[in-house]
């Protein structure tokens, strides 16, 4: 309240009252205050205090100012410590008795505000317990904690010379209006404060983005600033919009898989703590959004939750549902306000860094030109001082006997060198000169008189050249900086977009659903009824009737759905590999449809039809097929006269999917008795094709990101990490993936990966060649010495190498390696080859010269003899007999192949026939003595010999056989399955004279 204010309501309440009472009320009967003489409405008086109030607020606890980035509590402590440093620590109590000299709101405020100064790691020094900010535990009390500033600080925040001062509140006391900060003190530290009716939230960056930041304005280039949080954890700043009021930043917490049954947590979301995430975790479970069953703190230095998990729960869809129920995720709102000449401005922190960074121009600036003056000062005295001793100009004041009249005289014999100064002499110049000492003056040495007006110039040209060169000179400093303090402040927070997880793909099923099919009922609450299946209560069910309507809905205690249901269970948005095999019967004209079709793109509590929708239309068979299945069904029609197939088969696969709206295929115009299940199909989609997205880190099957290759039933993924640990992964796009992952793709089993590392134990580089083990479960294949290191992975049959050498090997030549030379596979665990004795600069992967498999695993070209086994058939040698070298000589002339040979898998090799010598036929029907030739097959199982292939070759000679008709062999191998007979082998015997029309009798 001003003293105008105060004078006005004295002099209102000392009036007349029969002149007009400050109680007297317009006509109307209003509840405010007449202004009548000096009376003050109450209405104008409450507006201006809250004004006052409020802008006090704002300008002087709750809003930082946008120079040295500091609320005026925390100005004060700095100002307080500063006056009280003496290189050793100080009690905090001591502390905020002191700074009370400047801040009239008590200690506490001042306890609270130095705690999180010193908690941020960069302006205070700190001894004792100061809490911690991972648990949430806090300080202890004042009189036990000590805290000294940072040399940081020291360096940076604080110079009297160039930091403007005001009287503190109680005028007593000199204070900073701004402290001369020069560095983005503002967004290294972040702040949070809530005004009147205004609020300020600045999030803390990164110490040598700042710098790196600062450096690109004064270069006039382009950067961006994230924040980055001592607590670590993931962000998404994908709408940061520059910190300003509408943008957010979602943070997460990092959460990786110990084993199969347990979580770990180790770094938690900016604002939290572990005691508030585990309150949330706990909750979540009651809730029965997410399933576990004990969770262990064993938070310290670092953090460390361990969640163990209930049997039979995946890891990785809970891994979603901790951020999608808890506080393991959350958004927060930045809102970037700050003071700038007085008055509140919002202002992105991209604008508040170049402020800061010209600013720190500005200080740098006048830092050097109040060293200029100084500098000055020192040569005008020195070169004064010189010409005053050199010259003996002290002797003529020996007979001056008033002070004054020293002075005139100095001034006077000062007159002809004047010229040789730089400005000139003044009052005090004199009062200076007649202070030297007598001792000074008998020991003066023109020589280090020079000596020390030549430095001084020096320095003065140095000063110059800085402030001509000013841009140069802060960038320099910045760099100084960041080399002096910034070496330990790495990112803490991971940038990264993160997908969005819908909650109902990962909560757990805290439900059972029940449905009374007659009635039309379903819920949760029927536990009398029919049980379906488990769910969630966020969860939407689809339910289908007989009368072929169906809608989604959500989940509830108890819901009429319609009499009759045929089919109810959880229904997934977007998915559209789930294929419903229908066959219905239309209401109008009574023709049987049969269709195949996905059901997505719903409305919720809308009605739809699976049938063309007329009246009396009928569900005859209903399938839900989670992957695409297509049955097999049998038909049976109502008899009918003239009606002779009254049963036939349809296979659903030969059905196109189609859209839920289409009418479907016309399946018969008879009426249909029923229809039946005959056979459970296979899938008849396509493979899954899947991609990895790095941008989020997740799985992706819309084509974003690197292609991994086409998935289908048990296909595994392979993830080799940095740390060279090697495991097995699904292709859900559920799982979750390593942060310093190094390669992930389709796993071959067999394929054969080459690795370079180097073995901290033992300090030399070696190399391997190996197969991985087909394990879920996470494997080392280098060294587990915490020096060990993997320098590089490959997945070419033939890599190559370069060694550079270093150390006191550094001159020999880099040598190249073919690893697929150097070492042969060995098993995952071996530990390799030693690569090298000498000491290694680096070693680099070259791209390889060849890609071909190697030798022993390429199949032979076959030969005319030779006819090609069965891949999966074992080699099983024929019984030998010499063969005449006539008839081995026809054999390979004329024996011809008609039928294409199978390819082979790699590793089986092709077993030649042997053919035995022709004997005589002594009985036509005994199998035994017949000319035979034999063929390897596949070792049957006991009881079962194989039988070997067998040709008649009668003495007798016969007529001609026609060409066309050849001669067939065939064997009798194992038996094939059904649909795939083993075609015989045909041999042309054209020397072989054979009656007309009668081809050779099969063996």
């Amino acid at each position: 309240m001003s003293a105008e204010e105060e004078n006005t309501i004295g002099e209102g309440e000392d009036s007349n009252p029969s002149e007009g009472s400050i109680f007297d009320l317009e006509d109307g009967g209003d509840d405010h205050l007449i202004e009548t003489g000096h009376v003050t409405e109450l209405t104008g008086m409450y507006k201006d205090w809250f004004l006052d109030y409020a802008s006090y607020v704002i300008l002087e606890r709750a809003v930082p100012h946008v120079n040295d980035g500091l609320k005026p509590v925390q100005r004060r402590i700095l100002h307080a410590m500063r006056q009280l440093e003496d290189g050793r620590y100080n009690k905090v109590a001591n502390i905020i008795g002191f700074t009370m000299q400047f801040h009239p709101h008590g200690d506490a405020s001042i306890g609270e505000a130095l705690v999180q100064l010193g908690q941020k790691d960069l302006l205070i020094d700190t001894q004792g317990n100061w809490g911690n900010i991972f648990t949430g535990d806090g300080a202890a009390a004042p009189r036990y904690i000590e805290a000294r500033l940072s040399k940081f600080a020291l360096e940076v925040v604080f110079n009297p010379k160039t930091t403007s001062w005001k009287n503190s509140y109680d005028g007593r006391n000199q204070e900073p209006i701004t402290l001369p900060v020069k560095f983005p003190l503002l967004l290294a530290m972040g702040v949070e404060g809530i005004a009147v009716g205004l609020a300020s939230k600045i999030l803390p960056h990164n110490f040598n983005e700042l710098i790196d930041a600062c450096i690109a304005t004064l270069q006039e280039k382009s950067f961006e600033l994230y924040p980055d949080f001592a607590t670590g954890g993931l962000i998404d700043v994908s709408r940061y919009n520059d910190g300003l009021r509408g943008g957010i930043v979602r943070i997460r917490a990092k959460i990786s898989r110990y084993d199969k049954k347990t979580l770990v947590i180790t770094e938690i979301p900016y604002g939290q703590n572990t005691s508030t995430l585990i309150d949330s975790i706990l909750k979540a479970n009651e809730k029965g959004k997410i399933k576990i069953r004990k969770i262990d703190d064993n938070t310290s230095g670092a953090v460390e939750i361990l969640i163990q998990l209930v049997p039979g729960i995946d890891p990785d869809k809970t891994i979603d549902a901790l951020y999608a129920f808890t506080d393991c995720e959350i958004p927060v709102s930045p809102n970037s306000c700050v003071i700038q000449e007085d008055r509140p401005v919002f202002m992105g922190v991209t604008e508040i860094l170049k402020n800061s960074a010209h600013e720190t121009v500005r200080l740098l600036t006048s830092e050097l030109q109040i060293r200029l003056e100084e500098l000055e000062e020192i040569w005008h005295f020195s070169s004064l001082e010189k010409i005053f001793i050199e010259n003996e100009l002290y002797e003529p004041i020996k007979n001056c006997k008033t002070e004054e009249a020293i002075l005139q005289t100095i001034d006077r014999e000062l007159k002809p060198y004047r010229k040789k100064l730089r400005r000139d002499v003044t009052h005090e110049d004199c009062v200076k000169l007649s202070n030297i000492p007598i001792k000074r003056i008998s020991k003066f040495s023109a020589f280090k008189a020079d000596e020390q007006i030549k430095q001084t110039e020096a320095e003065i040209d140095e000063v110059n050249n800085h402030l001509n060169n000013i841009i140069p000179y802060s960038i320099n400093y910045f760099r100084q900086i960041k080399k002096k303090y910034g070496a330990s402040r790495t990112r803490k927070t991971e940038i990264r977009n993160f997908d969005t997880i819908e909650a109902t793909q990962v909560v757990m099923a805290n439900e059972k659903l029940y449905v009374n099919r007659a009635e039309g009922f379903v819920g949760t609450g029927l536990k009398k009824d029919e049980y379906v299946c488990d769910c969630s209560d966020i969860d939407d069910i689809i339910v289908i009737r007989r009368d072929g309507k169906y809608k989604i809905t959500k989940v509830n205690e108890k819901q009429f759905a319609g009499k009759d249901i045929e089919y109810v269970n959880v229904f997934k948005r977007n998915d559209e590999r789930t294929i419903y095999n229908a066959v219905y019967r239309d209401g109008k004209s009574g023709v049987a449809y049969m269709k195949r079709c996905s059901i997505s793109g719903l409305t919720r509590d809308k009605e739809y039809d699976i049938t063309r929708g007329t009246e009396g239309s009928k569900i005859l068979y209903l399938s839900v097929n989670p992957n695409g299945e297509a049955e097999t069904l049998k038909i049976t029609l109502k008899p009918r006269p003239r009606l002779r197939n009254l049963v036939f088969d349809i296979h659903m696969g030969e059905l196109a999917i189609k859209g839920k709206s289409s009418i479907g295929n016309i399946l018969t115009r008879h009426p249909v008795h029923k229809v039946e299940l005959k056979e459970k199909g296979i899938s008849t989609l396509s493979a899954k094709k899947m991609w990895w997205n790095e941008s989020v880190m997740r799985l992706d099957e819309d084509g974003r990101g690197t292609y991994l290759g086409e998935f289908s039933g048990g296909d595994k993924l392979i993830v080799f990490t940095r740390s060279g640990m090697v495991r097995l992964s699904s292709y859900d796009l559920s799982s979750h993936f390593e942060d310093d992952m190094l390669m992930l793709h389709k796993f071959t089993p067999g394929k054969v990966y080459s690795a370079v590392y180097y073995d901290g134990k033992h300090k030399y580089y070696y190399v391997k060649r190996f197969a991985p083990e087909p394990s879920e479960k996470p494997a080392p294949f280098i060294d587990e010495h915490p020096k060990s290191q993997l320098i590089i992975l490959s997945e070419q049959y033939h890599p190559r190498v370069e060694i550079r050498f270093g150390g006191q090997h550094r001159k020999r030549n880099p040598e190249v390696i073919e690893l697929s030379d150097f070492i042969a596979v060995k098993g995952w665990k071996a530990k390799g080859n030693r690569l090298t004795a000498y000491e290694v600069k680096e070693i680099v992967e070259l791209e390889p010269l060849r890609f071909d498999p190697p030798v022993a695993e390429s199949l032979p070209e076959p030969e005319e003899e030779m006819i090609a086994v069965e891949p999966d058939e074992p080699e099983i040698p024929g019984p030998q007999k010499p063969t005449k070298p006539g008839k081995k000589r026809m054999a390979e002339e004329k024996v011809k192949i008609e039928e294409p040979l199978k390819k082979e898998k790699p590793g089986k090799i092709e077993i030649p026939f042997k053919v035995e010598e022709p004997a005589r036929k002594k009985s036509p029907g005994k199998k035994e003595e017949r000319d035979t030739i034999e063929v390897p097959g596949k070792k049957e199982k006991p009881g079962k010999p194989e039988e070997p292939v067998k040709i008649e070759r009668p003495d007798k000679k016969e007529k001609p056989v026609k060409p066309e008709e050849p001669v067939r062999a065939e064997g009798p191998g194992k038996k094939e399955k059904p649909g795939k007979p083993e075609e015989p082998v045909k041999i042309e015997r054209p020397d072989k004279k054979e009656k007309p029309g009668k081809p050779g009798k099969k063996g």
